[in-house]
């Protein structure tokens, strides 16, 4: 059988991902792992190196999940601010099943590993996004004027904000933030119900 369809692999995998959305990874051990799942570290270690591989692993499946499904939004054939509400919303499903534990530690990671998986992460939907930008743009979907750069810039920019203490203590839940800069980057700080 092969290890990455080992059924103990997908055990871990399962458990990995119930105590890290509920208590945030870097709190949870490797051993509450192991005993959660009634397995041995032995049996830990052979199918996952660490626990931040076993972190990268769970975030990585999540990804490969939420991008299927933002390609799906973005191959449809509706009109592109009818994309654009189904962006918000699936944002907003990802975000609501994540514990706050989870959310902090995922946007103020501090281990060097993590930190450069998260950037390879990023860049590479970046390039998926602004790519899909300027089709936007060339089909007129958004506006001519508007620079793509800017608009990823801001989106950087955004992300490092989401990672501000200060601004995430403005919110009951880390989430309410991300909702907060996904609605501002797509419609700015106008009534949509009373401009549209």
């Amino acid at each position: 059988m092969d290890n990455m369809s080992h059924p103990k692999r997908e055990l871990v995998l399962k458990t990995g991902k119930e105590l890290f959305w509920k208590f945030g990874f870097k709190r949870v051990t490797i051993e509450e792992v192991c005993k959660e799942a009634g397995i041995s570290k032995m049996t830990f270690y052979k199918f996952f190196t660490n626990k931040i591989d076993l972190v990268k692993i769970i975030m990585n499946d999540i990804l490969q999940e939420s991008l299927s499904k933002y390609k799906k939004i973005m191959a449809s054939e509706i009109p592109y601010p009818e994309k654009v509400v189904a962006l918000i919303h699936l944002k907003s499903e990802q975000i609501e099943t994540m514990s706050s534990e989870f959310f902090r530690d995922y946007v103020q990671a501090d281990d060097p590993e993590m930190i450069s998986y998260l950037q390879q992460l990023s860049g590479e939907s970046m390039q998926m996004f602004t790519d899909d930008f300027r089709k936007a743009q060339e089909n007129g979907d958004i506006r001519k004027d508007l620079k793509i750069e800017f608009i990823i810039y801001m989106m950087n920019h955004l992300v490092e904000m989401a990672q501000n203490d200060v601004l995430i203590n403005m919110y009951d839940e880390p989430q309410d933030l991300v909702m907060e800069i996904t609605n501002f980057l797509f419609y700015g700080i106008l009534n949509r119900e009373v401009h549209t």
